[in-house]
């Protein structure tokens, strides 16, 4: 009962896929939340901050403080777009993400008049959501980028700790009700391997025949479970490429097998929800 990413453009309707009816999510979203936890919640300094309006602002905000670009850990994780002109005034990020997009079809609630007033006047918008949407993000860390940002193991945990706690911190109207389901981040053992998405292998199937027939009645958790088998299969294939796997499970969703995905006990690095 959430609107993930309004479209400005459109009403601030959710974006759609509508021709498959399939939520999409963009990356710029999902940054966000990570960034307002490091800045509301962490009280890290960082690059892209409510605090300004634009980057010449907070450049020289920066300034100000002393600290160089590549002292916050939104830099260091995203890069960014700066004044410094040994740089070229650009900073590649290592961790970058595709668009989220739902893991089954959507249906978006009848919209609901909404007004606010203010002193000049009252202002009548539509308020819409979805009943429910499993939204799947893939993303990547680059180790030669990593490098040039002087990305730390300490920034990934605080990136791992961000990607679960963020998101149900977002307490704005339209955003209250998201969680985290299921959270990997594998670790390869080079930096010249890499893995296919692995959205394409995970698929969301349900015991209610209803749902079986209309993916779009999702309404929570208990409707469906998450079929990894194909994903398994991936990665046993590709045994020899994984050093390691941080992971976390939500306990509401349903993901037969799961802890299959780990072929081997010592790849196993649990996080935890705060």
């Amino acid at each position: 009962m959430c609107n993930p990413n309004g479209d400005m453009d459109n009403e601030n309707k959710p974006r759609m896929d509508y021709d498959t009816f399939i939520n999409l999510v963009s990356d710029v979203r999902l940054k966000r939340y990570i960034r307002d936890y490091f800045e509301d919640i962490k009280g890290e300094e960082i690059f892209i901050s409510n605090k300004a309006k634009d980057a010449k602002e907070r450049n020289k905000q920066i300034q100000d403080l002393n600290k160089g670009h590549l002292k916050l850990i939104d830099v260091r994780l995203f890069g960014a777009v700066t004044a410094e002109e040994d740089r070229g005034g650009h900073f590649t990020g290592p961790v970058q993400f595709n668009w989220g997009y739902s893991l089954h079809p959507v249906e978006i609630v009848d919209s609901s008049t909404i007004t606010s007033s203010f002193s000049g006047g009252q202002g009548i918008g539509k308020d819409y959501r979805l009943y429910y949407s499993l939204i799947a993000f893939s993303g990547s860390v680059n180790a030669n980028a990593a490098k040039e940002t002087n990305l730390t193991e300490e920034d990934l945990k605080l990136f791992d700790e961000a990607m679960l706690n963020s998101i149900p911190l977002a307490r704005t109207r339209t955003k209250i009700g998201q969680y985290p389901r299921l959270y990997l981040r594998l670790e390869l053992k080079g930096k010249d391997k890499f893995l296919k998405d692995l959205r394409s292998m995970v698929e969301v199937s349900s015991q209610n025949p209803n749902i079986v027939q209309n993916l779009r009645l999702i309404r929570n958790p208990e409707d469906y479970e998450l079929d990894i088998k194909p994903l398994i299969k991936y990665l046993e294939q590709n045994i020899e490429l994984i050093s390691c796997i941080h992971y976390w499970k939500d306990e509401q969703i349903s993901i037969p097998d799961f802890d299959k995905i780990f072929i081997q006990e010592n790849w196993k690095k649990p996080l935890s929800l705060k």
